[in-house]
């Protein structure tokens, strides 16, 4: 039985978002409300959390939190592709499929792009076009907080299969957050080599024994990485080189550390108004590849959901803790301070 209020955290302003009771919302056509059984915290919420985000909170207060996995609570009018008591992952986007770039087959450039936000709370109204376009049912023995990786994987997904890594590729990956931490797990599924690197010791050690990296190197405690890559590499340089990190300095050392031929993917997107300087004697004669990836489309969502329900990446590894809804403050501040990969909000309500 729903009651008509519903505990959730809501965001104010940069640094604060509380913990309040509100009301549980109405339902429209085509709309359904999911009791939300596991969020997760995410860099994007970090982002925003330190200075606001202006696609995702267009006012205040506005919900927060958008990984998420849960029960189908309720349903609106003319909802076909799932039932109340349904277990489902819901994406926090999808395309109108209209638009120019839609048209075009490039569903994350999507100009109309419906975005859902406010995975942390009891409840969640998912609207009509992610319901139909990027609600997916869940297997009955997939755990809830597994399924809830479903979107950040799903980015990952879309960036590893814009990359043409090939078997035996060396692969560096500059930043291991967990999205870093992703990208080097499906390189080394697809045959690669990788060296990781990275300064946080927990992420460290998730470089080894989640991703499986070949080689995971402290930047804290080298002052030479061309040297690391050379060494990894070869003479030549990196096969492959992934920033995860989204910074202009760093994007330029992943560009001078990828080989003749190679290629260099900027998945870490920086601030904006920032601007990068390459050597166009590398970029043409060299030919170094640049390419880029930005979010996910349904495609990416489903083959996440079936790498997770699978188990062909453990992403249960990547939790560092579980809390309480009510401690999402100190849960943001302790991923923004890199004390956890991801932490799980799980109440028992």
């Amino acid at each position: 039985m729903i009651n008509n209020k519903m505990k959730a955290i809501r965001f104010y302003a940069p640094g604060d978002i509380r913990y309040e009771e509100i009301e549980i919302p109405s339902l429209g056509d085509g709309e359904i409300l999911v009791k939300i059984e596991a969020a997760l915290t995410c860099g994007t919420d970090v982002k925003t959390f330190k200075r606001g985000h202006p696609v995702l909170i267009k006012k205040v207060p506005s919900g927060f939190g958008h990984e998420f996995a849960g029960i189908v609570a309720k349903i609106g009018k003319n909802v076909q592709n799932v039932k109340t008591g349904d277990r489902v992952v819901c994406a926090n986007s999808a395309p109108c499929g209209e638009c120019f770039f839609c048209k075009k087959g490039q569903y994350e450039l999507c100009e109309n792009l419906e975005l859902l936000n406010g995975a942390y709370a009891q409840y969640i109204k998912v609207p009509k076009r992610i319901v139909e376009k990027n609600t997916l049912i869940i297997p009955d023995d997939l755990a809830f907080e597994l399924a809830a990786f479903t979107e950040p994987l799903s980015n990952v997904v879309h960036g590893i299969e814009k990359t043409p890594i090939q078997k035996g590729d060396s692969v560096g990956i500059m930043g291991i957050g967990p999205i870093g931490l992703m990208f080097a797990r499906l390189a080394k599924l697809k045959g690669a080599r990788v060296i990781a690197f990275g300064r946080n010791p927990l992420k460290l050690k998730a470089a080894k024994e989640f991703a499986k990296a070949d080689r995971v190197v402290d930047i804290s405690k080298t002052d030479n990485i061309d040297s690391a890559v050379y060494d990894f590499a070869g003479k030549y340089g990196l096969d492959v080189a992934i920033e995860c990190v989204g910074m202009p300095a760093i994007w330029e050392k992943m560009f001078k550390l990828t080989r003749k031929g190679g290629i260099v993917h900027f998945f870490g997107g920086c601030a904006s108004d920032t601007s990068v300087c390459f050597d166009t004697r590398r970029l043409h004669y060299d030919e170094v590849r640049i390419i880029s990836s930005f979010h996910h489309t349904p495609k990416y969502f489903r083959k996440a959901l079936e790498l997770i329900s699978n188990k062909t990446v453990d992403v249960e590894k990547l939790i560092t803790k579980k809390m309480p809804l009510k401690d999402a403050k100190k849960a943001i501040e302790e991923h923004k301070e890199g004390k956890a990969i991801k932490i799980l909000f799980q109440d028992e309500f």
